[in-house]
């Protein structure tokens, strides 16, 4: 898997594990991503993973590196996406 792959994955998860917040963003500690048995058989690095959607702006976090215990109660925010809305804008253009 590559790391877009790996990044993708992530989202999946978070909206998972996550709830979701009134600016259509998910919020999730650190500790419960790293503790779901689920997760910790997708990635081989989480931390990694979790930096890489961060470099690209996926999401938000404090600090640079988590580490487990220290950092559990970190919120990691997923960004909304604008795919709601994307699509009917692209799709009224295809049918003009």
């Amino acid at each position: 898997m590559n790391v877009e792959e790996e990044v993708e994955r992530l989202k999946e998860e978070i909206q998972r594990l996550g709830k979701v917040q009134d600016d259509g963003s998910y919020k999730v500690t650190f500790g419960v991503l790293f503790n779901d048995d689920r997760c910790a058989n997708i990635f081989e690095a989480l931390v990694g993973t979790l930096r890489a959607a961060k470099k690209r702006k996926f999401l938000t976090y404090e600090g640079e590196l988590l580490l487990q215990g220290v950092h559990d109660n970190v919120e990691i925010i997923l960004n909304p996406t604008p795919a709601a809305a994307a699509p009917k804008a692209t799709d009224a253009v295809g049918t003009s």
